[in-house]
């Protein structure tokens, strides 16, 4: 399992930061092998068809976030229903969307370092949201929401050594951190600028899925 997600973002052609630390560190396989998987260095790539284009980008965002192709595909279609309702930019609307999932905003104020090892942390129920148990990875956060860490989860290793790590790490701006009481209050909206998905186009996603 470990192998096939460094195996995603090699074939994708871009670092989608699935396992946390390794990602940064030189032993990244996308530093040491940045060709896709099953391919020799040299070998020639034919360039990607419109279709391939599309599929590309819906694969990438999909990664990132952590999710399956169906949920992927529910808040694609749910952001689609919206075209012509509203004033904002789908993409924006979209990554709006993903970036309030519980586990993400998890991952963004730092207490897990990739989105899969802090959905692991919601589903074991370690957080609340306003004062309210919430084991759902896809519990969308609002404005004004503050999620924290119960009190029986704190005095284990994990959230010990958290206290050290969030010293050095600056969450999004729409996200405020009491880094010494472990607490987090979702304080504005994300922005597509700040959020950098790693995507050339999220309109091609939006094409995927319209045909």
């Amino acid at each position: 399992m470990k192998k096939a997600k460094c195996k995603i973002c090699r074939r994708l052609g871009i670092k989608l930061f699935l396992k946390g630390e390794k990602c940064l560190s030189p032993k990244c396989p996308m530093i040491k092998r940045p060709y896709p998987p099953g391919e020799k260095r040299k070998r020639r790539i034919s360039p990607l068809s419109e279709y391939g284009k599309e599929m590309r980008e819906k694969q990438r965002l999909k990664k990132w976030y952590n999710l399956k192709e169906r949920q992927f595909k529910n808040y694609v279609k749910e952001v689609l229903q919206l075209r012509g309702k509203v004033e904002e930019d789908l993409g924006e609307v979209l990554i709006k969307k993903l970036e309030r999932r519980l586990d993400n905003v998890i991952y963004r104020a730092g207490f897990a370092t990739s989105r899969s090892q802090a959905r692991q942390l919601v589903v074991h129920s370690h957080f609340l949201v306003n004062k309210k148990h919430v084991k759902s990875p896809s519990f969308e956060v609002k404005k004004g929401d503050e999620i924290e860490v119960k009190e029986s989860s704190k005095n284990k290793n994990y959230f010990k050594n958290i206290v050290l790590r969030l010293k050095e790490y600056q969450p999004p701006s729409w996200i405020s951190v009491d880094k010494n009481n472990l607490k987090i209050k979702i304080i504005g909206e994300p922005s597509l600028e700040e959020t950098a998905p790693p995507v050339e186009s999220i309109s091609r996603i939006f094409e995927f899925y319209s045909k």
